[in-house]
C-alpha cells in the first residue's frame, strides 16, 4: 500500500513551484489533515496579523475540508481556490466514488464556510 502524504516520503514534497523564494517565507509542516491542529500555523497567522486566508491544494476531502472549516470557525474568512484543489476516487461500501463528484461535493459543502471562487477570478479581483 503506498501512503502518499508520509512525512519524508514523495507525496509529502513541496512541488518545486511551491518552494519558497524569499529567506522569510515560512514552511510549516503538518500531521493532520487540519492545518491548524498541532502546528504553529494561527500563532504564526496572528504574529503577523493576517486577516484573512486562501485555502488551496490536496486533497478536497481531506486537508482541503478540515483546514477551510477550521479557518472559518477561527475568523479567517477564507478563500477557497476550488479549481487549485483536487482529490481522488474514493470507495465507500464497495461504490467508487468519482474524485470529480467527491471534489465538488466537497467545495459545494464548503460554501457555508469559505467564498469559493475559481483561480481565474481570485487573480482578477486582486
Amino acid at each position: 500500500m503506498l501512503f502518499f502524504f508520509v512525512n519524508n516520503s514523495f507525496g509529502s514534497q513541496l512541488h518545486a513551484k511551491l518552494l519558497p523564494i524569499k529567506s522569510n517565507e515560512m514552511v510549516i509542516q503538518k500531521a493532520y489533515p487540519n492545518s491548524f491542529y498541532q502546528t504553529q500555523l494561527q500563532e504564526k497567522l496572528e504574529r503577523l496579523g493576517i486577516k484573512q486566508l486562501v485555502i488551496c491544494g490536496m486533497m478536497s476531502h481531506m486537508c482541503v475540508d478540515s483546514t477551510t472549516r477550521c479557518a472559518f470557525e477561527l475568523n479567517y474568512q477564507p478563500i477557497l481556490i476550488h479549481d487549485a484543489c483536487t482529490t481522488r476516487d474514493l470507495d465507500f461500501n464497495g461504490n467508487i466514488i468519482p474524485s470529480k463528484d467527491v471534489h465538488n461535493s466537497f467545495m459545494s459543502a464548503l460554501m457555508r464556510f469559505s467564498k469559493i471562487m475559481s483561480c481565474e477570478a481570485f487573480i482578477q479581483a486582486t
